[in-house]
């Protein structure tokens, strides 16, 4: 059995940009109150034109081109979302059919905010076992398609966008890319985060999710980099979950990583769910702010009370 890496990232949002401003003529709402709230001044907002198929599909091609492959290398495609609004085809098999791939396994996985740090480590259990050499994992939500543009207390977090990385087996005897994951949940919270109905509608309790994440899941990230064998004090980077500012800040300091870079991508594009880890890693890789080698904590949280994270190596 062989180790996993990621080998390369890349990401994309719609040209549309929503400001804080733009919110406030349409909601009860003001600039300064999201800002001191959760922290977010703008967001990204695809068209009814542009499926979240699309938004996966520019994010996966941008990572293949990173990592100087076509797509016919790729035998296994995996989607983290929960807005995709057809059933069937999956969103994996639109993604794969856009980019022109053979013939690879696809599969969508929705474990909402926490769906890509869950897929990659299904990729990296994949490649592992053998059943896949190549992996495209791909965070991608249309947040627009589900919330209710008339409530303010849920029509400031959301934005739109995709994040994707391209993961492979490690040479014989290199040490893996991706640490071992920990992943769990609190099912008897499943209401907390709720994107439900028929329109679905994205709903949450915004005070009990705020109190589980800030209280439990600091040391589980520690856990996460126990069973990497990294210290907190040794990451360069953490990525979590970009669900507001004022849980990625209290969060990423009781981890203790005083020498990481901290992502902050929620202030300008706001809650994409499971695209938010991907796609900030991206651009914390693109800015040249983290190195290749470098130890980076990776950890989604939210729907479902769910949570999955690992410390993977900057590719």
């Amino acid at each position: 059995m062989t180790g996993s890496r990621v080998v390369a990232l890349g990401h994309y949002q719609p040209a549309k940009v929503l400001t804080n401003e733009d919110l406030a003529a349409m909601v009860d709402t003001s600039d300064e109150w999201i800002r001191s709230r959760v922290g977010i001044e703008t967001r990204h907002v695809a068209g009814p034109d542009e499926p979240v198929d699309e938004l996966a599909a520019h994010a996966g091609a941008k990572a293949l081109a990173a990592a100087g492959l076509v797509p016919a290398d790729i035998d296994l495609v995996l989607v983290a979302t929960s807005t995709a609004i057809d059933r069937s085809p999956n969103t994996a098999a639109r993604v794969a059919a856009r980019l022109g791939m053979g013939s690879p396994a696809v599969m969508d996985l929705n474990v909402v905010c926490a769906g890509f740090t869950h897929a990659l480590a299904t990729a990296d259990h994949a490649v592992r076992a053998g059943s896949a050499t190549r992996a495209l994992v791909i965070g991608a939500d249309k947040m627009a398609d589900v919330t209710d543009w008339s409530d303010r207390t849920t029509c400031v977090l959301v934005g739109d966008g995709a994040g994707a990385a391209v993961v492979e087996a490690t040479a014989p005897g290199a040490e893996p890319g991706i640490g071992p994951v920990l992943w769990g949940s609190v099912p008897e919270m499943g209401h907390a985060v709720r994107i439900e109905g028929t329109p679905p509608r994205f709903a949450q309790e915004g005070q009990s999710v705020y109190r589980w994440a800030t209280t439990q899941l600091p040391p589980i990230a520690r856990k996460v980099c126990e069973r990497a064998g990294v210290t907190p004090e040794e990451l360069a980077a953490v990525v979590l979950h970009q669900a507001n500012l004022r849980i990625i800040e209290p969060v990423a300091q009781k981890i203790g990583a005083v020498n990481a870079v901290i992502a902050r991508d929620v202030v300008q594009s706001g809650n994409t769910s499971a695209a938010s880890i991907p796609m900030a890693l991206s651009k914390l890789v693109e800015r040249g702010e983290i190195e290749s080698g470098d130890p980076v904590l990776l950890f989604g949280f939210g729907g479902n009370l769910s949570y999955a994270g690992q410390v993977i190596r900057c590719p």
